[in-house]
């Protein structure tokens, strides 16, 4: 019985689905804005506010935190550029706007994008 456990498995052992939500997290740094599934993208929300709050210190430690998940290219893209807009956030960073379903399996796609 899954009581009181947090997080979608996305039928994914447990390396294998954080790789997944890094690579996510990663390309939605980089370009702002990605297409993926309903679930993967409501996944990605709570995963990325931690980074994004953790980037708003902008202190060496916190570089070195992310510097832990990320490439040197996304965590200079993230407390650089993308932390400095949420200065005055307490959160709420993404917003996820539903699609209609994909064509070949019927999956529930999103889009992933930052709040300006």
């Amino acid at each position: 019985m899954r009581k009181r456990k947090k997080g979608r498995k996305l039928s994914r052992k447990k390396n294998q689905r954080r790789a997944l939500l890094k690579s996510l997290s990663s390309a939605l740094i980089l370009k702002e804005k990605i297409r993926t599934t309903e679930a993967k993208a409501k996944e990605i929300q709570s995963f990325i506010a931690k980074f994004v709050t953790k980037a708003k210190k902008g202190d060496l430690k916190s570089r070195r935190l992310l510097l832990r998940f990320f490439s040197q290219k996304v965590v200079k893209k993230l407390v650089e550029e993308i932390s400095p807009q949420y200065k005055e956030r307490s959160g709420g960073y993404t917003r996820i706007i539903k699609l209609g379903p994909r064509k070949s399996d019927g999956a529930r796609m999103a889009i992933i994008e930052f709040v300006k």
